[in-house]
């Protein structure tokens, strides 16, 4: 079943360099994945424009239906994932009125909660307005840096913040409606343990069942030791409904618990229904 692909850029040296753990990449994969996109790549990239733009002309080349960069919108100097997309497109850089107004509301705000003496759109405020030109800006609930979305040719280009609240809030609220109009799938998944087993005589009836059960994707998750082997297994699939996903699934269950059985394993099966988000 064919899907919409997504790669996920995300940009920032402290991500390189293992000061912030990379949590936005998790959340958005797993987001991602239970509106019925599938998420082909996902990169990391350090704060150089050139470097910036040369992912995202790499990305553009495969031509996903989307790619979804977090990180780089603020006003510091080492904000440059904007700059880094208007050169991968060979755009220029413009203050857009409308990105402009957002930013200037947000300052508003915060200097009728007391928190800025006055409002003024200094340069550093200003960049954060400054988008590749036929940008669109999306707004920022939590935040003051507006995300971006553009059509490049078929493919959706959209620039969240780095900060986990902003990026998430503007994703809900902009960016899963759009994606939800390309899904033509929802993601189901569901998880058994598996005890008495080691992972090594598992992986060859897991492998027998996915062939069995092509739309299953079956992956083992040890979590015992060696001699005391206690291993998640996790099941998921795409349907268009809830009936499909729960049969697909529930074959596929059946026949790795009485595989495991044979081996000398026994099969915990979790309360925890196939469910889809």
């Amino acid at each position: 079943m064919n899907q919409p692909i997504m790669e996920i850029i995300c940009v920032g040296n402290e991500l390189l360099i293992g000061k912030t753990l990379n949590t936005n990449a998790q959340w958005l994969a797993k987001r991602v994945t239970t509106l019925g996109i599938a998420v082909e790549r996902i990169t990391v990239v350090g704060d150089e424009v050139d470097k910036i733009a040369d992912v995202i002309q790499e990305a553009l080349r495969r031509k996903p239906k989307f790619i979804t960069t977090t990180g780089g919108l603020g006003p510091t100097f080492d904000d440059k994932t904007l700059q880094g997309i208007a050169k991968a497109l060979n755009r220029k850089l413009e203050v857009d009125e409308k990105a402009l107004e957002m930013v200037k509301e947000k300052y508003d705000t915060y200097f009728k909660e007391g928190k800025i003496e006055k409002v003024e759109l200094t340069p550093p405020r200003v960049k954060m307005a400054t988008l590749p030109k036929g940008a669109e800006p999306l707004p920022n609930p939590v935040g003051t840096a507006p995300g971006v979305k553009l059509d490049v040719e078929g493919t959706f280009l959209i620039a969240l913040p780095g900060v986990p609240r902003e990026m998430e809030a503007i994703f809900e609220e902009s960016v899963a409606p759009l994606l939800k109009k390309a899904g033509k799938v929802m993601f189901f998944e569901t998880s058994i343990h598996a005890d008495g087993i080691m992972e090594s005589t598992l992986a060859p009836l897991i492998d027998r069942v996915m062939h069995d059960n092509p739309y299953v994707y079956i992956k083992s998750h040890p979590k015992g030791e060696e001699r005391k082997p206690h291993i998640e297994v996790h099941f998921s699939t795409t349907a268009k409904n809830s009936k499909t996903a729960k049969n697909r699934l529930g074959k596929a269950i059946i026949q790795l618990s009485e595989l495991v059985q044979k081996n000398g394993g026994k099969i915990r099966v979790l309360k925890k229904k196939p469910s889809s988000v």
